[in-house]
């Protein structure tokens, strides 16, 4: 085998695809702008929206109660509740967000307190609707301070100490380093992310290198030159496999670029606040890379081998697509509870990735199941890129009609 005929190769479908306009968006201006975009843009507006549902008073109604009138008086001088008089069209009313909820109080509901007996009320919703759980929270917040308060007065009338309404307090501490708990939290989605980015950034290059050649009539003329159909297959593989690798790379600084900007962001805006700045090692980072490495050649050479199928670079389009479905589901799959790294699911392609990307980022190592989804993935990247070899010397496949 020739290297320098490789590279020849290489260099010269590098700077062709260089000059591409959607190989540049696909393999750097996507990525490099898809983080910032999705984490800022949908963190504004969650807060926008939060934050505007917060600030208007929930309209709720309330059914019943007229042998109550203090707590009627109370529950209408409540802060952020608007109260309404009951009707008989409440469901409706809730449903056509009307109103937000709707609370029951049953007859006798303030005799009890003050008798000491026990008592219950009833909330309706709309369950799923933002809105209607922030009126049903402050619902909830002020029949709890309604409640306590009825214990305390109760208390106080026998001179018994208010300790006895809750005689024990639980405390909370996290044992936990930074790293685990913010790779707990994102480890699942970073993953996600960067197998899916992976093999997007390795679609394009593919099909512009295989149907592309085909469509454009140049494939003629590079098969005529002096330089075996191995090289040129290996040449244009690595330039595949360049481009995969680059925009997992830029996506990762994005990343963690994204990551440190809202941490620095929540900082600033709340001193006591938790914070989003990322907590991760470089050792993590660089076992990720390591292992998507053969992940990202198993990619390309796939990639590559279904585009030589294609008369068209559409065509290779129609057959490429659905493959993100392929990749999305076992990396979806690694994200669900529950599913955690096993010797058998350490052979699954894609899906063993995903798992020991998460378990890493949270500064997990499981070296033996490390070593065994390395060596798996090895075996499939080489299968693939040997298949993608015979491809390109049949005939049949490069000028099918």
């Amino acid at each position: 085998m020739s290297l320098r005929n490789v590279g020849i190769v290489y260099r010269k479908e590098l700077t062709d695809s260089l000059r591409d306009r959607r190989t540049l968006i696909s393999m750097i201006l996507v990525p490099l702008l898809l983080f910032p975009v999705l984490m800022v843009g949908l963190s504004y507006i969650a807060g926008e929206v939060i934050g505007e549902a917060r600030r208007q008073p929930s309209r709720v109604m309330v059914l019943g109660g007229e042998d109550s009138p203090g707590v009627l008086a109370a529950l209408r001088q409540a802060p952020k509740l608007s109260v309404l008089p009951g009707r008989p069209d409440y469901v409706d009313q809730i449903s056509e967000k009307r109103i937000r909820a709707a609370v029951e109080i049953p007859p006798g509901f303030e005799a009890a307190l003050e008798q000491g007996n026990q008592t219950a009320v009833k909330i309706y919703m709309y369950e799923g609707d933002l809105k209607s759980q922030v009126g049903i929270e402050r619902l909830q917040k002020f029949f709890r301070d309604l409640s306590d308060r009825t214990v305390r007065e109760h208390f106080a009338a026998r001179h018994l100490p208010e300790g006895l309404l809750k005689p024990i307090n639980i405390a909370q501490e996290n044992v936990a380093s930074p790293e685990k708990v913010w790779g707990a939290l994102f480890g699942g989605m970073i993953s996600y992310m960067v197998i899916l980015l992976s093999m997007t950034g390795a679609m394009y290059p593919a099909m512009d290198l295989a149907a592309g050649e085909k469509e454009r009539g140049t494939i003629e003329t590079i098969l005529c030159s002096p330089v075996s159909r191995t090289h040129l297959v290996l040449g244009k593989f690595l330039m595949v496999m360049t481009a995969s690798l680059a925009t997992v790379a830029l996506s990762a600084i994005s990343l963690g670029g994204s990551f440190y900007g809202l941490g620095r962001l929540a900082v600033m805006q709340a001193d006591k606040g938790p914070s989003l700045q990322m907590a991760i090692s470089l050792k993590s980072i660089a076992a990720v890379l390591t292992l998507v490495l053969p992940l990202a050649v198993f990619f390309s050479s796939a990639l590559l081998a279904i585009s030589l199928f294609a008369k068209s670079y559409r065509e290779a389009q129609s057959y490429l697509t659905p493959l993100t479905f392929v990749v999305i589901i076992p990396a979806v799959v690694a994200m669900l509870p529950g599913t955690e790294l096993n010797a058998k699911l350490a052979l699954v392609p894609i899906l063993n990735t995903a798992l020991v990307s998460k378990e890493i980022m949270t500064g997990t190592y499981h070296w033996k199941y490390i070593a065994m989804i390395f060596a798996s993935s090895c075996v499939y990247a080489a299968a693939a890129l040997f298949i993608a070899v015979k491809l390109f010397q049949r005939e049949e496949v490069l000028f099918r009609a």
